[in-house]
């Protein structure tokens, strides 16, 4: 398909199709890669750090928990 480059403010860009966007599969966020006569749009890694951040605060939230004297108490009355 062939399409031209337009103005955006100081930018420029191009229009691309319903129909080319929802048969690239492509979602809000892309990586563009550069090569001598091309432009490539690529879907954005996706980012795992979420989870390892998750179980890092789960982590953090257990040990002010666990070590109140409060706790020390409640296992002392069962034993």
């Amino acid at each position: 398909m062939i399409t031209t480059i337009i103005e955006i403010g100081n930018s420029r860009g191009i229009r691309i199709p319903k129909p080319i966007l929802n048969e690239s599969g492509l979602g809000k966020e892309v990586e563009l890669q550069v090569k001598k006569g091309e432009i490539r749009i690529i879907s954005a890694p996706v980012k795992s750090t979420s989870v390892v951040n998750t179980l890092l605060l789960s982590e953090r939230a257990l040990a002010a928990d666990w070590d109140r004297p409060e706790e020390d108490e409640a296992w002392a009355s069962l034993q």
